[in-house]
């Protein structure tokens, strides 16, 4: 995971010089400086209520202000992501229909499932915008262990007792999970939602134990005394949550964050692509953007259409390895 940390610092230190870059590429097409002259559709392929909904509508409704045009996010959950990407991956090449994704349909599906109804690697990056920390977080009610080392101790007594849900199969939750799982040795019963916020729901009622969700919709909970933060995914403590140990310092080499991403449909043209890469990077350097994204505890990143493709390839090989080395499967 130091690799990926060393990428989004890369990624982030470029953004003026890729985007500038980017677009000096070419002279805009007619068609790319007149972008959008209709509604924008943003197809989120997950549910409501989570970090991977509300970051793309942060920066669409600021975007939506800018390009003078209504920019709709339209969820599409089911199959870890396959079935909104299927349906941007099948959209006009036109620009007016996105993808907004967390991993899964865009460099995790594709080692996990054995067919697919899309190819991610013929979709255009657009931008990565922001990551996210993951967290292992529990509910009050069913976990008394209030430190990691302690609830390993108790998940190895009870072995196949503890139920952790996941925003769905292949999701970044599922992989923490089965991470966790391997390097801790221990066994969990997964239970897969559709989406973050109907797993964290799960969590509160008390359907399940504990869950590893990124801290966008989470921290408040955990800072409502709804949820119990054990631990953060982070490399090293955060700055804003200096009391809260990484999962590391229990099992070391342990990391796991999430980031959202902007694709767009196979053949998309370049310089629309560029231009939506740019309004976004300009959108997420606005203090507006930038405070709304702390809240969810994002990180913004907001990389050019290269950065990103070369970012998601590396992120390809990152999930391959772990997905192998833990013998996740579909459950």
């Amino acid at each position: 995971m130091a690799l990926q940390a060393r990428t989004f610092a890369c990624i982030a230190g470029g953004i003026a010089v890729a985007v500038t870059t980017g677009l000096a590429a070419g002279r805009p097409t007619v068609a790319a400086e007149a972008y959008p002259q209709r509604t924008v559709r943003i197809i989120v392929p997950f549910a409501p209520g989570g970090t991977a909904d509300l970051m793309p509508r942060i920066v669409g409704d600021w975007l939506s202000r800018k390009w003078g045009q209504p920019v709709v996010i339209e969820n599409r959950p089911g199959a870890g992501g396959n079935v909104g990407a299927e349906a941007v991956f099948r959209a006009e090449h036109d620009g007016y229909t996105l993808l907004s994704s967390p991993p899964p349909p865009l460099v995790i599906n594709q080692n996990l499932y054995p067919r697919l109804g899309f190819d991610p690697a013929a979709f255009v990056p657009v931008s990565v915008m922001g990551l996210i920390p993951n967290a292992l977080v529990a509910s009050p009610r069913k976990v008394a262990a209030t430190k990691v080392a302690d609830f390993i101790a108790d998940a190895r007594a009870n072995p196949g007792k503890i139920s952790a849900a996941t925003q769905g199969n292949g999701t970044t939750s599922h992989l923490a999970a089965a991470m966790f799982q391997m390097m801790a040795k221990v066994k969990f019963v997964l239970v897969p939602y559709r989406g973050s916020a109907p797993a964290l729901q799960g969590l509160l009622a008390g359907d399940c134990d504990i869950m590893f969700d990124n801290l966008g919709v989470s921290l408040p909970l955990a800072k409502g005394g709804g949820l119990k933060l054990l631990a953060v995914g982070t490399e090293r403590r955060m700055a804003s949550l200096p009391d809260v140990p990484t999962m590391a310092e229990t099992l070391p080499g342990f990391s796991s964050v999430t980031w959202m991403g902007i694709a767009a449909p196979p053949r998309t043209p370049r310089d629309i692509v560029n231009k939506i890469s740019a309004d976004i990077a300009e959108a997420i350097r606005s203090p507006e953007v930038r405070a709304r994204f702390d809240e969810l505890s994002a990180e913004p990143v907001a990389s050019d259409p290269d950065a990103s493709a070369r970012f998601m390839a590396t992120e390809i090989e990152r999930w391959r390895a772990v997905i192998k080395t833990a013998g996740v499967t579909l459950e």
